[in-house]
């Protein structure tokens, strides 16, 4: 349980991170507008409101790692894509995709599966604690590393740890 809850705290630190300096550095890129920048900002969460159900369709069908795994693989793909964007275009594109590997509804899935009924609500606010400090931590860490080293970083940061979390959830996840 505690593998699979720290995979969804590391999803949500590498979706949190960017969002403290996500509008400023959006508003640079070319073509951007405000409108254009709230759906950057709010794109992520766009694709996963859609993406939620079609993911948990298909982990009830196939081996919910795997799903897992496609769903982190999209993390990854989007976050080099917001990396490497020059327009706001590209930027849309990859918190799109970021939001698509929409897995939150799988891992719940997973972890009730696993637990026993008795022990099931502790083991999702053991969960909910895992992701409230990452949450923190994001809010505390995306000013600094990206005021340091470029928001730019912080995407690539979010695609290592989609890979930490690809690794645990191949080796760790039962």
């Amino acid at each position: 349980m505690f593998y699979l809850s720290l995979l969804m705290a590391i999803r949500f630190f590498g979706l949190f991170i960017v969002m403290p300096l996500l509008a400023v550095y959006a508003l640079n890129l070319k073509g951007a507008n405000t409108f254009y920048v709230g759906i950057a900002l709010g794109g992520y969460a766009l694709s996963q409101l859609f993406l939620q159900i079609p993911f948990g369709k298909l982990a009830d069908k196939y081996d919910k790692k795997k799903i897992l795994i496609i769903g982190l693989l999209l993390l990854a793909i989007g976050s080099l894509i917001c990396a490497y964007a020059t327009n706001i275009y590209m930027l849309i594109i990859g918190r799109l995709i970021q939001g698509a590997g929409a897995i939150g509804g799988v891992v719940l899935a997973y972890m009730s599966e696993l637990s026993a009924e008795n022990k099931r609500a502790k083991t999702f606010a053991k969960m909910g604690q895992l992701i409230a400090i990452s949450f923190g931590l994001s809010m505390i860490l995306g000013p600094i590393i990206g005021a340091n080293y470029g928001v730019d970083k912080l995407f690539l940061l979010t695609t290592f740890l989609s890979l930490v979390a690809i690794t645990l959830v191949i080796f760790k996840v039962p």
